[in-house]
């Protein structure tokens, strides 16, 4: 499955954002890998990021990371520098972006 997501990095901290994700630690891209992702691009235009989430199970993803305490550091440091941190329940339910059109 694919899921689309929208977030916002903080205006005074998008260069702060892109360090960090320089720098994502190797246990967080193995369990993210491990909870089913095959792949997961985020691009940023202006304070706008747009994730694209190529997984199994986008449910069973979230429930897989929930508690791994690289997550739970991870997702502290995320909190410093996003406006919008998610634009989907902690269960799953509504995730990601509407399809518009798709080819």
């Amino acid at each position: 499955m694919r899921i689309a997501l929208h977030t916002k990095v903080r205006a005074d901290r998008t260069a702060e954002y892109e360090a960090a994700h320089r720098e994502v630690p190797e246990e967080l891209t193995t369990a993210i890998r491990a909870a089913g992702a095959t792949a997961w691009t985020i691009w940023r235009s202006g304070t706008d990021l747009f994730h694209l989430i190529d997984c199994e199970d986008y449910t069973r993803l979230l429930a897989e990371l929930e508690e791994l305490p690289v997550n739970v550091a991870w997702q502290a440091r995320m909190d410093q520098l996003l406006d919008v941190a998610h634009d989907y329940t902690s269960d799953g339910a509504g995730a990601g972006l509407p399809i518009a059109w798709e080819l």
